[in-house]
């Protein structure tokens, strides 16, 4: 077994796994929201043993210094690994990024879209990943990243209103409204907010002409009711929890063990 780190520094949370580059499942896992990012060494600990890997793949949409903090845990934890700190191409795992500047692509984006593609290759997906921001995205049946668009997270839409309104409502995940034409304030904010995620994606998902819509993210379970009810995505909305990690997985799995 070889066995690689994968890391996904978001913006709010840090994940990671443990794989094996010959397999589909994880070893382990785990994460951790930035302000506890120390609590990471001490998990990598504990699923490491006494074999730390050897190579880490890691993707960081969080700046520099969520950078030099890793760097500085993973040579504490696994002296001697080999850290790429992936970045958006022109091509990688048989994904063809079709962005003007293929390097200017969030490496999260490519990095979910190379997930997306691997679990459904071969069929033209929306991938949208529903994090701090909502960001949709397109690939085509012969494997290309068309391209996509970035909206403020659930979260975000919810707080901007949070700052002119009363005290916003709570709205669990899961939970569905009765109408999106809601009777009273409260309500009328859940129904705009998460009308306007769902919105977006059903409106990329017709215009590429999909036929799976990957839902994944902190605010998908949220999100996902409403989708379900839309008669576009009948049978075709799947929720795939870390999609950036899949995608970091497929280009391990893909690319194998440098010589």
């Amino acid at each position: 077994m070889s066995a690689w780190l994968l890391v996904d520094a978001g913006n709010t949370r840090i994940k990671w796994a443990l794989v094996d580059s010959a397999a589909d499942g994880w070893l382990a896992e785990g994460a951790a929201l930035h302000a506890d990012a120390a609590d990471l060494a001490a998990q990598w600990g504990t699923a490491f043993g006494a074999a730390p890997p050897l190579r880490v793949l890691a993707a960081n949409v969080a700046g520099t210094a969520v950078r030099t903090r890793l760097e500085q845990m993973l040579a504490a934890v696994a002296p001697g690994a080999a850290v790429e700190w992936f970045a958006s191409s022109a091509q990688r795992a048989g994904l063809v990024n079709g962005y003007r500047n293929p390097a200017q692509l969030g490496c999260d984006r490519f990095a979910a879209a190379i997930g997306a593609r691997a679990l459904a290759p071969g069929r033209a997906v929306v991938v949208a990943n529903c994090g701090t921001a909502t960001t949709i995205d397109a690939i085509d049946a012969a494997g290309r990243f068309v391209g996509g668009m970035i909206l403020p997270g659930l979260g975000l839409m919810a707080s901007s209103l949070a700052r002119n309104t009363a005290q916003l409502p709570q709205i669990q995940p899961g939970a569905l409204l009765p109408s999106p034409f809601a009777d009273n304030t409260d309500d009328a904010i859940l129904a705009g907010c998460l009308s306007a995620q769902a919105g977006a994606i059903e409106r990329a998902f017709a215009r590429h002409g999909a036929v799976e819509c990957i839902l994944s993210g902190g605010a998908a379970p949220y999100i996902a009711p409403m989708l379900a009810q839309a008669p576009l995505l009948a049978g075709a909305l799947r929720h795939v929890d870390n999609i950036v990690m899949k995608g970091l997985h497929a280009i391990v799995r893909a690319e194998g063990d440098p010589c």
